[in-house]
């Protein structure tokens, strides 16, 4: 984003009674589940565009749940470089979940090695890894929408799913072939 055009940001502060702690946790694994940025002790922040609406709206509905509140507040940094700051925070954060989601693509390509070197050639073994593709798939889906500002990792976690997908398909080609063989 450019100075004369800066991103607007929400700020949630969150504030839930500590007990029972299920409502606190909940809140919390929605805020990381939406790629909220967090501030300090209950203030999160989100770019102000609309992939993060409905992880805003169900922060707010899990806070009430529990008799909490969320407040959120519109804002942009003061100077260039506060929002140039988030920006940065924001997006290491989502390197961070890039870096995982690389890795286990890798868990994927060395579970492919490891069936085929055994032989495994079976239809719940290739079941068994259609899910796996499915939640990379799902997960990489989720990042993306994410990570409005292009964390340089997501052009590797692209290329490193459309790997996988190859992966899969020869899978698939070779447990057609071992079943067809009997």
């Amino acid at each position: 984003m450019t100075e004369r055009n800066p991103v607007r940001w929400l700020v949630l502060v969150v504030r839930v009674p500590a007990e029972p702690s299920r409502h606190r946790v909940a809140v919390w694994r929605e805020l990381r589940r939406t790629g909220a940025l967090s501030l300090g002790q209950g203030t999160w922040a989100v770019p102000d565009v609309p992939a993060f609406a409905d992880g805003v709206a169900r922060v707010i509905e899990l806070a009430q749940r529990g008799e909490g509140e969320v407040v959120v507040l519109d804002a942009a940094g003061r100077a260039a470089r506060d929002g140039a700051r988030l920006e940065a925070l924001f997006t290491a954060d989502r390197a961070e979940e890039w870096a995982e989601f690389l890795a286990d693509c890798g868990k994927f390509d060395a579970e492919i090695d490891k069936e085929v070197r055994n032989g495994k050639f079976t239809m719940a073994e290739l079941e068994e890894e259609e899910h796996s593709l499915d939640r990379l798939r799902r997960w990489h889906r989720e990042l993306k929408t994410r990570d409005v500002f292009g964390a340089p990792a997501a052009r590797d976690a692209e290329r490193q799913l459309a790997h996988c997908t190859r992966r899969l398909a020869d899978y698939t080609q070779q447990v057609f072939q071992a079943l067809h063989q009997m």
